[in-house]
């Protein structure tokens, strides 16, 4: 195959393309900086600089190919102009699909995040049928959210196109924003991080890097066109992560207990500098909020439907923390407050 790949260069995108080339297939994949593609060098990955703002780029790049997944978004946890999140999230996936259209490409996987759902109430984990029932969190989630709908209302009819959506991701690469969980871990292990949000009961999903890319290749085989996926893992709650992560590691922390009253209190002051000095903040008041609920995510559509199978979180952990033992120089550098 000759697939069209938005994002190659990210935590999930650069997984995907090296997967998708070690297979045979040809990626055309997408890139803004060329130092992110350095690692990323394969016979079968062919590196077209663009971006998805730009609809001559995406032309370009999608020439010729047969099958697009499209990762490429604005993820942080603010901008200094707050349109960016609408520009890339919104109208990029609508330069994708319109480029894909044009190109007459047989089928579209987009990534959308399982925030867009929002937080689970009684128990009950969140479904791709549950109603979400609080505010937005970030502009992030809103605007995958709207992506989302407008593809299922407006694009499901012009081209087979899926939606997947990964839950919080981990595993080896490069510890960036978009792969916080495992820096968290990685911080866990050099003992750099001894906090938990709240009380530390709050649940997440937490899911192992390859199990999304696989998902992401069901989907492609398997998915149906306007329909949602959930790739998750399993639902755990801070207190649990940590305490499985120790079994793992063998190493035991002491653990405080913060509240979410100062981390709001933080939150809000990094928020204020941020626009008094355009700082990017670690750390926004939305962000914080959802310190406030639980995450508990089912991808049981995606596993009768797609047959995705996620490993256990610990056998994640294993394969991460070795990573992260035979990369400890590149790893010393990163911290964060946001991983959750």
């Amino acid at each position: 195959m000759k697939v069209f790949v938005s994002g190659a260069t990210g935590f999930i995108g650069k997984h995907l393309s090296q997967k998708l080339a070690e297979q045979g297939n040809i990626v055309h994949a997408l890139y803004r900086s060329g130092k992110k593609t350095v690692d990323m060098q394969h016979p079968n990955i062919i590196f077209f600089k663009g971006d998805i703002t730009d609809i001559d780029s995406l032309y370009i790049a999608m020439k010729n190919c047969e099958y697009v997944f499209h990762l490429a978004a604005y993820a942080k946890v603010w901008s200094k102009q707050r349109n960016t999140f609408e520009i890339v999230n919104y109208q990029g996936t609508v330069n994708v699909l319109e480029t894909a259209i044009q190109h007459r490409i047989k089928k579209v996987i987009v990534t959308s995040t399982a925030g867009v759902f929002g937080p689970s109430s009684n128990a009950i984990p969140v479904n791709e049928f549950s109603k979400r029932t609080v505010p937005y969190f970030s502009e992030y989630e809103r605007t995958k959210d709207l992506a989302d709908k407008m593809i299922m209302e407006k694009y499901s009819s012009k081209i087979d196109v899926t939606i997947v959506c990964p839950t919080r991701v981990f595993g080896p690469g490069e510890l960036s924003a978009s792969n916080s969980v495992t820096r968290l871990i990685s911080l866990y292990i050099s003992g750099k991080y001894r906090f938990l949000p709240g009380k530390g009961q709050s649940i997440g999903n937490y899911v192992y890097i390859d199990d999304v890319v696989t998902g992401m290749l069901l989907a492609l085989e398997k998915g149906c066109a306007g329909e949602r996926y959930i790739l998750g893992g399993e639902n755990v709650s801070f207190s649990d992560f940590f305490a499985r992560l120790s079994n793992i590691t063998g190493k035991s922390y002491t653990l405080f207990k913060i509240p979410v009253a100062i981390i709001m209190l933080l939150a809000t002051t990094m928020k204020f500098f941020a626009i008094l000095f355009q700082i990017p903040p670690l750390l926004t008041p939305g962000w914080a909020r959802k310190y406030l609920y639980d995450w508990k995510l089912s991808s049981n559509k995606a596993g009768e439907e797609l047959n995705y199978k996620p490993q256990l979180l610990e056998e994640g952990f294993i394969k991460t923390v070795m990573w992260i033992k035979s990369n400890k120089k590149a790893n010393s550098k990163s911290q964060s407050m946001s991983a959750f």
